[in-house]
C-alpha cells in the first residue's frame, strides 16, 4: 500500500511537471512541504484514534484554540509562561489535558467518539471566541515566529538553484519517528491495533483498554496542539477560528494513508503520504488555475474511492 501510494504521490509530481513550468521549481517544493507539513501532523495523531475504531473531530479546532493560548502566553508577560519554552510546554500540555477529557468521555462516560469530540470541536471554538471576544492575537516575537520560515538543510536543485528544507517540515519528522516506535515497534501500539480489531477479545486477553484509548486520545490532541503552536509560528497570529475543516483533511490523509475507519488497519507512513497528495492536488490546482472548488471535489471523490476499496477488503477478512 505504501509503495503504491508513493508512487501515485511521484505520479502526480511528474504530471504537474509537465504541465507546468512553476511547479518543479525549489520554491514551489518547498512551499507545497510547508502546506502538508501541519496536516501531515494531524494525520499522524488521527491515525492512533482511528485504529482504535474511534474518531477525532476536534483536532482543527484544538490547533485553532492551542494557536491562541501560545500567541495569549507570549503577549502576556507572566514570568516562564511569557518565554516561547515556557508558552510551548504550556500549549502542549494544553492539548494532552483535552485527549485526557475526550478519553474520559469515551471510556468513563461510554459516550460515542464522534458525539464527544464533536462536542469538543463546538465548545472550544467558542470558548476560545469568548476569551478573546472575537478578536485576533498578534504575535510579536520574532524568534518564534521566525521559525516557520527558517530551514535546515539544502542540495543543489534540478533548476540550477538550491533547495533548502522547510524547519516546519523537519517537524513532521520530529513527530512521525517517535510515534512510528511508539504504534510499531512497542506493545502499546500492538495493543492499539487490538482493540480495533476486537475490543472485548482484548479485553480478555490482558490488554487494558481503557489505558490504551486514553493514550489514543493523548497523542492525537497533542499532535493537534503541536500543530497549533506551527500554526501560530507560520502566520504569526492566535485565532481560535483558525484551521476551521482541517480536521476533515486529517481524516481524509490518514484514510488516503491506507487507514480504516473501521478500525484495527493504519500506520505512520501512509498518513504522511495521503497528507501530501492532498497537498499536491491544491497546490497543483492553484498553480493551473483550476476553480479552487474541483479540489474539494476531487478530494470527496478521492474519499470515497479509498473507502469503499477498504469496505471491500473488510467484507473480505
Amino acid at each position: 500500500m505504501g509503495l503504491t501510494l508513493l508512487g501515485l504521490l511521484l505520479a502526480m509530481w511528474l504530471a504537474l511537471s509537465v504541465e507546468t513550468t512553476t511547479f518543479w521549481t525549489s520554491n514551489n517544493m518547498a512551499n507545497l512541504l510547508r502546506q502538508g507539513a501541519m496536516i501531515a501532523i494531524l494525520a499522524i495523531g488521527e491515525t492512533f484514534v482511528i485504529i482504535t475504531g474511534g474518531i477525532d473531530l476536534s483536532v482543527g479546532a484544538v490547533a485553532g484554540f492551542v494557536s491562541m493560548a501560545v500567541a495569549l502566553l507570549l503577549a502576556n508577560h507572566l514570568a516562564i509562561a511569557s518565554t516561547i519554552a515556557g508558552a510551548v510546554a504550556i500549549s502542549l500540555a494544553i492539548g494532552v489535558i483535552i485527549g485526557v477529557f475526550h478519553a474520559f468521555g469515551v471510556v468513563q462516560m461510554g459516550l460515542p467518539p464522534f458525539i464527544m469530540t464533536l462536542a469538543t470541536m463546538y465548545a472550544l471554538r467558542g470558548l476560545g471566541l469568548l476569551i478573546t471576544n472575537g478578536a485576533t492575537i498578534s504575535i510579536d516575537n520574532d524568534a518564534f515566529t521566525g521559525f516557520s520560515r527558517a530551514s535546515f538543510l539544502g542540495f543543489p536543485w534540478t533548476d540550477g538553484t538550491w533547495f533548502q528544507v522547510p524547519m516546519l517540515f523537519w517537524m513532521v519528522i520530529v513527530i512521525a519517528v517517535p510515534t512510528y516506535f511508539l504504534l510499531i515497534r512497542s506493545r502499546w501500539g500492538r495493543y492499539l491495533y487490538a482493540i480495533g480489531s476486537n475490543k472485548e477479545a482484548a479485553r480478555l486477553s490482558g490488554v487494558n483498554v481503557k489505558a490504551i484509548t486514553y493514550l489514543a486520545y493523548i497523542v492525537s490532541s497533542f499532535c493537534a496542539a503541536f500543530c497549533g503552536i506551527l500554526l501560530a509560528m507560520r502566520i504569526g497570529i492566535g485565532n481560535p477560528t483558525q484551521a476551521e475543516g482541517w480536521e476533515l483533511q486529517a481524516i481524509a490523509s490518514s484514510v488516503i494513508g491506507g487507514t480504516s475507519l473501521f478500525g484495527a488497519v493504519g500506520s505512520i507512513h501512509g498518513p504522511l503520504i495521503g497528507s501530501f497528495i492532498l497537498t499536491t492536488i491544491n497546490n497543483g490546482a492553484n498553480l493551473l488555475n483550476l476553480n479552487p472548488f474541483w479540489q474539494r471535489i476531487i478530494t470527496g471523490l478521492l474519499i470515497i474511492v479509498v473507502v469503499y476499496f477498504d469496505t471491500l477488503r473488510t467484507r473480505k477478512r
